[in-house]
């Protein structure tokens, strides 16, 4: 993933609070396809001057000799100041120059709480500087952050503005964020309430800002997460094969170019192959046509099923998504993945086989049937009706299960875009006219990802109907 050179390993994983998720950069929304000839706009060359002297004398060495930093359609943006050939080394930043959780007083450290992850407390140690102004070792760099009002990650959506996303599990995935960011304020708090010197009055505005900066724009390096001054100006390209990397003999983050740039061209970078849900969730932005987009297909054992407690014992010990309480058989609601649906050689990619076999545990209709389901995984590697049923009406059955599902999300999802359709928006209101077309770019990329399993579904279940 992404070129690695001189013994450097790949910088980023997909880290996520609540849900594993990952973290890269950018603050604006929805934009358009990135190329190599976004059009350059000098975005306070003074603010800049000051920002890159800064970084050389924090850094102690030149961080590239050939990108300059300008503004794009993107925000601020990294463009190419040299003609740049592929394979050319473009940035090499120390890590010195790193803000970590290196940066707070270690005498904080036994007064925060173990669950709380590393994002949160880099986002604490950015809080620091913050409150420090111009006095923060810092400032140069803290002043090219954006502000609130420009960042477009869902947590800041209002009410009005996640219902257009309703129909995604991007919606119930923000609520559940918010929720767990606040508790870890709450926890944070306390701590910082003893350096009133360093953090000054922090509220949970402060908080979620400086978090949504955090999982916008820092990296995971070895010790955990870090935000790297000047490499978050880089804008995420998902066709890019450039990554940042960690260079560890040279105690360095590097770029490798991918591909060739001519002077005044944007360079961009890959963050990783991240779904539009991802990007709206993690980075506040999204892409108008995303090849990676994925939707999230939430499953149960209804309780009016006269086998629910059968297929909850036996999804329970074969480990499939229904998992079982300890003293009762309540089950818990779990989630598959469903990507673009693609076919080779027979075998088809895009819908789990999980799912795929979940359906067919639904589909059963006697305790008879859950047995031979059984027996078949203990007689082959233990996994539970991963192949087609004898009975193809059965079979058939289970994946019209997973049709009707489908057609029902589609229906939800087409209902939602119709009406951003015919949604008024203000003049004045910017932010809402760029959230609902992100929310468009959410919408639409989850339909398509749904109408092609939904169309493979239908095809499948011909086919045994046919034979």
């Amino acid at each position: 993933m992404g070129i690695v050179l001189r013994g450097a390993i790949p910088l980023r994983t997909h880290l996520r609070p609540l849900y594993l998720s990952s973290r890269l950069r950018c603050t604006l929304a929805s934009f358009p396809s990135p190329t190599s000839t976004q059009s350059k706009e000098v975005c306070n060359s003074k603010e800049n001057d000051d920002f890159l002297q800064w970084l050389r004398q924090k850094s102690g060495t030149e961080i590239s000799s050939v990108l300059s930093v300008g503004s794009s359609v993107f925000g601020r943006s990294l463009f190419a100041s040299k003609p740049i050939e592929a394979g050319d080394c473009i940035l090499k930043i120390p890590f010195s120059a790193h803000i970590s959780v290196d940066n707070l007083p270690l005498e904080m450290m036994p007064l925060i709480p173990n669950e709380i992850d590393s994002q949160s407390l880099v986002a604490v140690a950015l809080l620091a500087e913050q409150n420090l102004g111009q006095k923060s070792d810092w400032a140069p760099y803290v002043n090219c952050l954006p502000g609130l009002g420009e960042m477009h990650n869902s947590i800041f959506w209002s009410k009005e503005e996640l219902e257009m996303i309703r129909p995604s599990f991007v919606y119930s995935e923000t609520i559940e964020w918010r929720k767990q960011f606040e508790k870890d304020f709450l926890a944070l708090k306390t701590a910082m309430e003893n350096f009133p010197d360093l953090f000054g009055n922090v509220q949970l505005e402060n908080f979620l800002h400086a978090r949504a900066l955090v999982s916008s724009r820092a990296w995971e390096i070895i010790k955990g997460v870090a935000m790297i001054p000047f490499a978050d100006f880089l804008n995420h390209d998902g066709s890019s094969n450039s990554v940042l990397a960690i260079n560890v003999k040279e105690q360095r983050d590097e770029v490798i170019a991918d591909r060739s740039y001519a002077v005044g061209d944007e360079v961009f970078i890959r963050y990783g192959k991240f779904s539009n849900a991802t990007l709206l969730l993690d980075f506040g932005f999204t892409l108008p046509v995303n090849c990676y987009d994925e939707v999230r297909i939430l499953m149960d054992v209804t309780s009016d099923d006269p086998l629910y407690a059968q297929k909850c014992q036996l999804l329970h010990e074969h480990s499939l998504p229904t998992k079982l309480n300890s003293n009762t058989l309540k089950k818990k609601q779990r989630s598959f993945l469903i990507k673009q649906v693609r076919t080779s050689k027979g075998k088809v990619k895009g819908i789990p086989l999980a799912l795929r076999a979940f359906a067919r545990v639904l589909s059963a209709t006697s305790v008879i049937e859950l047995e031979e389901m059984a027996k078949e995984a203990a007689q082959s590697d233990g996994r539970l009706a991963r192949s087609p049923l004898k009975n193809r009406q059965r079979e058939m059955q289970a994946h019209l299960i997973l049709f009707q599902h489908l057609d029902r999300m589609i229906q939800g999802h087409l209902a939602a875009l119709k009406g951003l359709q015919n949604m008024n928006v203000p003049d004045s209101s910017e932010a809402f006219s760029t959230r609902r077309k992100m929310a468009k770019d959410l919408l639409g990329g989850e339909l398509r990802v749904l109408h092609s399993a939904h169309s493979w579904l239908a095809a499948y279940c011909k086919d045994m109907s046919s034979t």
